[in-house]
């Protein structure tokens, strides 16, 4: 017959698939050798039977149970349903801590003959009462599912009519009438008298914990966490110990070190007078667990000697639970406490100095998103919130703003020192200023890889987006959620981690790089393999990426160049030109800016590499939006009446724009003429990049500054292309080179977005000397998704229903992609085995992309500037996890 049943004594801390955290931690506290009450716990493979067929229990089940319950009597010299009284408590216990989430009830074995016993062997009326109104409401809630509230309100009107604040200043005559009501509030919701038979008490409880798994807050709980639904929960049964018995006895919950900061320190606290749930509840204002060194200093030097033993044997930051009765202490619990990102970060590289654990545990402890957590603001996690809406959390962190509605009015408020909130339906190349002005940014449209998304965190700045519940009047300058209006100028606050839209001022936790931080970092570098560079467009983003330890620039974005506000005119003047000559003068104008921004990142990254990619996106990207132009005409055809000279002039201008956008219009533009295809057929616009990419490195090195310089031609699938574009950088880097007699040293590669380009590899890598994996374009084109069409519409769904089991633009696809881009190293590496390989996709911040990164062996994997901390933790893990 299988085991179902195990006495503390014969579980182990590794047992906790088939005892749960709870009981497999108990079995070993009482290995130990601590005072654990005695107890034994049903395995979570009796819960997963007793789901899957109807609540029935396997065979033997029942039998093994009594079995157990009677060593309990022999050890306790007590009889459950007898004199003495033994009571025990019935709590849940799944494999992975799931705090509150399941089920306890407490005191299970009372009835009219214990309750007397209990009086008989305390002299205590007071306390055996209190015990059994406990049970009445705990049993009535958890096993019959009775409203708190019934039970509740006779406690507070009792209360009430003594005068008293706390239930514990009810005397012995208060807490029989207490009884008596809950006895008949039972009776009345459930039909039946309160069971009496302590058996049929103690089954029921374990049924009511078994099905609790499957209640909704825990199955909440496990699909935000990862946690597989087929685990199911154990059941711990364990010998009561009583917190309210007197004066001298009390309950509370510490932790080895401060949860919340990470100091050395026992944190804690307690109540005396009173059981486990009374902590929970906040009936009664806990107490500083310190000040049982005044009130206790036996019981506390204990409880501190104990905190040692669990944390050296545990190796790990330990979350307990005790009773104290009669001024003896009992270890109800322990577990690996839960902490917030700057504990985790400070318990791991304490405990490595204290020689507790090695480094390479610490770097294991800390998770990349809880480091992610410290690198942007945070809302305080104590705070009130007026949440609105909810949206995808596109860019993590938290700020808050007052609403506008326009990118200049965003520009103009910021430069006056107001914090403003962009809010539009969604963002365009046009709108970079007001995104760069803005706290953060929320639209209503786009997905987790759209332009307002991916430059937001290219910024670190918080985004929500698509947050579909918001619809927004541009011209009313106002947003509605529902009923509530939302006007320009009204405080918002958006919560970037979880999509959260908050009404209102939400408080802020400012984030900070601290020693810790470093050195764990430091720590990590010693172990990945893999480089960690960035994506930055300008020398602020620069700047920030190399502070957080980027090791060179992976992706430079020209086009973010073209789209500064003073510039604007300019490229729609290049883009309007008719002839060879006018796109010429036009790009005259850019080549000075372009130098300069080159010139301010060479200076940035002094001696690491940058990689400068060519201009990517088609021309009609950089003018105003279709739609947007026409209304403006009409508007204008209205004024026109007044003969207004101005005016006039205006609206060709705007017409003019209209016509181009049209004609440079396509059905499919991320297919279309754009990438290595633009600057074939216009080589002006790449030839004035490259003279100021040159132009720039030799003024740069004139200065005594490094420059380790590297071209990409974005969006090749065809050798011929690259080996034609090879040739015009070439000439046109050795016309600037030879006119200024300085030589400067570069290497020319592409980005491989295209199936196709992985495909023939081989080829193209006759003309590279890098490449460097465009993932997200390589995502879009592999599945045949169009990115933000993908996730506003029919993504979600597929994620939900199990067709994807993640979204693939920001978690690689390793059985797709990853297999296109084994093709392409394989075969690139075979024609160059010097070829230098990276990402620098989104994906190259995103762990488990870089775990497979490290994998396949690239070379190096380039993210957004708040991302590169991330990188270099989660490349250290990869190569520790593939040990």
């Amino acid at each position: 017959m299988a085991k179902y049943v195990y006495l503390f004594e014969e579980g182990s801390k590794d047992m906790k698939d088939l005892l749960g955290g709870k009981g497999a931690n108990l079995a070993e506290m009482a290995k130990l050798g601590l005072p654990v009450p005695p107890g034994f716990t049903i395995t979570t493979k009796a819960c997963i039977h007793f789901l899957k067929n109807n609540g029935k229990y396997p065979a033997g089940l029942k039998e093994q149970v009594l079995r157990a319950l009677e060593k309990i009597e022999k050890k306790t010299n007590r009889k459950f349903g007898g004199k003495p009284a033994l009571l025990v408590s019935v709590r849940s216990g799944a494999p992975i801590s799931m705090p509150g989430m399941m089920d306890t009830i407490l005191n299970l074995g009372l009835n009219e003959e214990t309750l007397q016993a209990i009086i008989e062997e305390t002299n205590n009326e007071r306390f055996a009462y209190d015990l059994y109104r406990r049970l009445i409401q705990m049993f009535g809630e958890i096993v019959k599912g009775i409203d708190a509230r019934k039970f509740d309100s006779v406690l507070e009107r009792m209360k009430e009519e003594k005068g008293v604040k706390y239930d514990s200043e009810l005397d012995a005559s208060d807490m029989k009438k207490v009884v008596k009501e809950f006895k008949e509030i039972y009776k009345r919701e459930t039909g039946e008298e309160f069971p009496q038979d302590v058996y049929v008490q103690l089954f029921q409880a374990i049924d009511a914990v078994f099905n609790s798994w499957n209640n909704k807050r825990a199955i909440t709980y496990r699909k935000v966490h990862g946690i597989p639904d087929d685990m199911g929960t154990a059941v711990n049964i364990q010998t009561m110990v009583y917190g309210n018995k007197n004066e001298y006895s009390g309950t509370g919950v510490a932790f080895t070190r401060n949860p919340s900061t990470g100091v050395k320190e026992l944190y804690g606290e307690y109540l005396l007078a009173a059981q486990g749930e009374d902590v929970v509840a906040g009936i009664r204002t806990p107490k500083p667990i310190k000040e049982l060194a005044k009130e206790m200093p036996k019981v506390y030097k204990e409880l501190v000697n104990i905190a040692k033993k669990l944390e050296k044997h545990y190796k790990d930051m330990q979350d307990f639970e005790f009773t104290i009765e009669d001024g003896k202490l009992y270890m109800l619990q322990t577990r690996t406490g839960k902490r917030t990102a700057m504990a985790a970060v400070r318990i791991a590289v304490d405990m490595a100095k204290e020689k507790l654990i090695s480094k390479k545990e610490a770097i294991m402890r800390v998770t990349p998103e809880q480091l992610n957590q410290l690198l942007h603001k945070q809302i305080d996690p104590n705070a009130e919130l007026n949440i609105i809406a909810k949206g995808l959390p596109a860019s993590p962190g938290a700020a808050c703003g007052k609403v506008v509605f326009d990118a200049d009015v965003a520009e103009a408020m910021a430069n006056e020192g107001e914090k403003v909130l962009l809010v539009r339906p969604e963002t365009t190349p046009e709108d970079i200023h007001g995104v760069i002005a803005a706290q953060g940014v929320l639209t209503s449209r786009g997905g987790m890889t759209s332009h307002a998304a991916v430059v937001a965190r290219g910024m670190g700045k918080p985004c929500v987006a698509g947050c579909e519940a918001i619809q927004i009047d541009l011209e009313n300058k106002l947003f509605k959620v529902g009923d509530l209006v939302v006007k320009e100028f009204d405080w918002i606050t958006i919560d970037g981690t979880t999509g959260n839209v908050i009404l209102g001022q939400a408080p802020m936790i400012e984030p900070e790089m601290s020693g810790h931080v470093k050195t764990l970092l430091k720590w990590a570098d010693g172990i990945r393999k893999l480089g960690v560079k960035t994506n930055a467009d300008n020398p602020k983003d620069a700047a920030r990426a190399r502070e957080f330890g980027a090791e060179g620039i992976g992706l430079c974005r020209t086009e973010h160049m073209f789209m500064a506000k003073e510039r604007v005119p300019i490229v729609h003047e290049m883009i309007m030109a008719t002839t060879k000559e006018e796109r010429q003068k036009a790009l005259a104008k850019l080549l000075e800016m372009q130098r300069q921004d080159f010139y301010e990142i060479f200076k940035v990254m002094d001696g690491l590499p940058v990689t400068i990619r060519l201009l990517d996106p088609p021309l009609h990207e950089f003018l105003p939006n279709k739609d947007a132009l026409l209304e403006e005409i009409r508007k204008l055809e209205c004024k026109q009446c007044k003969e207004n000279a101005d005016v006039k002039k205006e609206m060709e201008k705007k017409l003019l724009l209209l016509r181009k956008a049209r004609a440079l219009a396509e059905a499919n533009p991320m297919l279309g003429h754009r990438g290595v295809r633009l600057g074939l057929t216009f080589p002006e616009i790449y030839e004035m990049q490259v003279q100021a990419i040159i132009e720039a490195a030799i003024k740069a090195m004139k200065e005594g500054i490094k420059v380790k310089l590297q071209i990409m031609i974005p969006l090749v699938g065809i050798a011929e292309e690259l080996a034609r574009m090879r040739a015009i950088v070439e000439k046109k880097a050795k016309e600037v080179m030879e006119r200024e007699g300085i030589k400067v040293k570069y290497k020319i590669g592409t980005m491989i977005e295209l199936p196709r380009a992985c495909v023939v590899a081989d080829e193209i890598a006759k003309h590279a000397e890098f490449f460097s994996f465009g993932t997200n374009d390589l995502t879009q084109t592999t599945f045949g998704f169009s990115r933000d069409d993908a996730e506003a519409k029919f993504l979600p769904q597929y994620i939900d229903e199990g067709i994807l089991s993640f979204n693939p633009f920001a978690q690689l696809d390793t059985k797709g992609v990853g297999e296109l881009m084994k093709i392409a190293i394989k075969k690139g590496r075979k024609t160059n085995k010097k070829l230098e390989l990276g990402i620098c996709g989104e994906h190259g911040g995103n762990p488990e992309s870089i775990e497979f990164c490290n994998k396949i062996g690239l070379d190096y994997v380039s993210c957004s500037p708040y991302r590169v901390p991330i990188a270099r933790l989660a490349a250290a893990q990869a190569v520790l996890k593939k040990k």
